[in-house]
């Protein structure tokens, strides 16, 4: 009997990866390597250069400003609508949001810390974070080594993203485009999306789950907005912004969780 408990408590600790992505709005980005970066976009992205990233969930769609208010009691949007991405939030917000939503749904936060003493991300803890720049940029080229595409999941910015010509003066609800191969929706354009990560040169060695720099002035955004052009809205571009920057209606952000803290 014993040894029966044990089975079926191991298969249930396999399979809880999968059953919490198919019971949410989550996808599972399986770990794996990619060419980082462009030689056809600013200085900023260059080197091109190998990244190893480990397994993660990520979810499908830009935090809405209905899931905000129901962790935040507030909502700071100047486009309102509750399946609108949430806008004019800063860094210091988006963690927060991760921390909170981390402790009301009983799970370890991944953030510690202050915005006057500095945070720590524990990559380990199960509960929500930002993703950092690699991850981001993995998932937005659809988890393959080999995917060139400008944009995140076509070369056709009009199918994916909305920017430019198409925003019609504002944000639209997520999901309204085409989603990349992963699933993954708005990865280009709608709002730039908060990184974890500092800001810092990339190196031109390969690396393996890269955090950004230990201590910066400036924070990565990636994927473009509304009001931004085609260009924005590559996968390999990166913007930097300060962290307390809150007043962008074109800035929100998405979250992931991390695979082995989750098994």
């Amino acid at each position: 009997m014993k040894g029966k408990l044990l089975v079926a408590i191991s298969v249930l600790l396999f399979i809880m990866p999968l059953a919490f992505a198919e019971d949410s709005d989550f996808v599972l980005v399986e770990g794996g390597k990619f060419l980082m970066g462009s030689m056809d976009g600013s200085p900023q992205e260059r080197p091109v250069h190998r990244v190893t990233v480990s397994s993660f969930y990520m979810c499908v769609h830009e935090v809405t400003q209905e899931e905000y208010e129901a962790v935040m009691d507030k909502n700071p949007s100047h486009f309102q609508g509750g399946r609108l991405p949430v806008e004019r939030v800063s860094w210091y917000d988006a963690v927060e949001y991760c921390n909170k939503r981390s402790e009301k749904e009983g799970l370890t936060p991944c953030y510690s810390g202050s915005s006057k003493r500095g945070y720590t991300c524990d990559f380990s803890a199960d509960g929500y974070r930002l993703p950092t720049e690699a991850e981001w940029e993995y998932a937005a080229r659809g988890g393959k080594e080999d995917d060139q595409t400008k944009y995140s999941g076509s070369d056709s910015v009009s199918h994916v993203a909305w920017c430019g010509d198409s925003h019609k003066g504002r944000t639209h609800e997520v999901m309204g485009k085409a989603p990349n191969g992963l699933g993954l929706y708005d990865m280009s354009g709608n709002v730039w999306e908060w990184c974890h990560d500092f800001y810092a040169p990339y190196p031109a060695k390969p690396q393996r789950n890269p955090t950004g720099a230990e201590l910066e002035t400036q924070r990565i955004v990636r994927g473009g907005g509304w009001y931004g052009d085609a260009y924005a809205c590559r996968v390999s571009d990166r913007r930097l912004t300060w962290p307390e920057e809150h007043d962008d209606s074109g800035q929100g952000f998405r979250v992931v969780r991390s695979a082995t803290a989750i098994r």
